[in-house]
């Protein structure tokens, strides 16, 4: 880990491909020029939500409110917001992969103005998501809801972005089987976890939790992928990333924020070994042609293969299609036509004689991937 400053990646920039679990010093559009095109697995992005505070907030006692009064956060109006929105926007495009993906989080103050621009830009939105806050600080006028929510977008670069990572077994494995919903509840960044200075105030007045943080890595990336954070603040990114086997690149132009996540980053102890290992499904595993596994004699030519009930038989031609008493075609479209279904899934439909008994054809899939994948190791 390290922090690097714009002038030391413009004098190297040839060689900056390279550079990963690093604090990049400097504006967010700036420090993104630098880095190389489509070279991002996954960006998460907290940018100021331009809360276009007027006055001090007090609490009925007139007590101070701690909110978020910084110079980042202050802009001119809403046209020069979202001119800033298009920049970074544009920069983080042009360094995520083709198939690499975004999450934006942000407030009812910007989070319609960062969608829309995202839109604008030709982003595609596959979700957004609520996080619902467990302990939302009450609103003390008595004048609104309490506002209990942040709103996430995940989207990738172009409506062509197919290949997103979505751990999607992994997440409803780790959710009692069940899929994971698009509201999430966790609560505000509090206690041992909150950073804070020497005299006790807060470092960072808008820290997410790491468990915000943990959802969307272990949802949205793999061990070993780049994630990139172009607000960076105290790291929390970083130190997620860190901890779950991923690479990062952070960019703050906060002197006391870096120096705040260089310490909370540097104490994290990486997880390693089957700890890192994600929960995988058939969705993730490289697609099988039946035909190659005619080819490579995992099955053979003229074999029968029949449906669990034996009601019928069907012989595999030398091309990888079916012949099933001269109705023709591919393992699942003679399946559907001899049942008079609409589709049918081949794979689990057809079964062939095993030293057991019947057995998918499916097994034979399982072990032509276990070969093809030892013979590459």
């Amino acid at each position: 880990m390290g922090v690097l400053s714009l002038a030391e990646l413009q004098a190297e920039r040839s060689g900056s491909a390279g550079r990963y679990d690093c604090i990049i010093k400097g504006d967010c559009v700036a420090a993104l020029e630098t880095l190389p095109e489509g070279s991002v697995d996954l960006v998460f992005a907290d940018p100021p939500y331009y809360l276009q505070l007027a006055n001090p907030l007090t609490r009925p006692d007139q007590s101070a409110v701690d909110a978020v009064d910084e110079d980042w956060d202050k802009f001119a109006d809403f046209a020069a917001y979202d001119a800033f929105t298009r920049a970074w926007l544009l920069a983080v495009r042009r360094v995520l992969k083709r198939d690499g993906a975004i999450w934006v989080i942000g407030s009812y103050h910007n989070i319609f103005r960062v969608g829309a621009i995202l839109q604008d830009l030709g982003f595609w939105i596959l979700n957004d998501v609520v996080w619902r806050k467990v302990n939302p600080m009450p609103n003390f006028r008595g004048r609104r809801f309490t506002n209990a929510h942040e709103t996430l977008i995940w989207a990738t670069p172009s409506r062509e972005g197919r290949k997103y990572t979505f751990n999607y077994d992994a997440l409803k494995a780790g959710n009692d089987d069940v899929q994971v919903r698009s509201d999430w509840l966790f609560p505000l960044c509090t206690g041992g976890e909150r950073l804070k200075d020497a005299s006790g105030a807060k470092t960072h007045p808008t820290q997410k939790p790491e468990a915000l943080l943990h959802r969307i890595l272990a949802a949205s990336t793999k061990p070993g992928d780049l994630v990139l954070d172009p607000f960076f603040g105290t790291g929390t990114t970083g130190a997620v990333a860190r901890r779950l086997g991923r690479r990062y690149i952070g960019i703050e132009r906060e002197q006391s924020y870096i120096e705040a996540a260089e310490a909370r980053i540097a104490a994290v102890t990486p997880l390693a070994g089957p700890a890192l290992v994600m929960e995988g499904g058939k969705r993730q595993e490289p697609r099988v042609a039946f035909a190659a596994l005619v080819e490579s004699g995992e099955v053979e030519v003229g074999e029968t293969l029949q449906d669990a009930k034996g009601r019928f038989r069907a012989i595999v031609r030398a091309d990888g299609s079916l012949d099933c008493g001269g109705v023709t075609g591919s393992i699942h479209r003679v399946g559907a036509l001899v049942q008079g279904l609409p589709a049918c899934n081949g794979w689990t439909y057809w079964h062939r004689r095993a030293a057991n008994g019947l057995a998918p054809i499916d097994d034979a899939r399982t072990s032509y991937r276990k070969r093809v994948a030892a013979a590459g190791a």
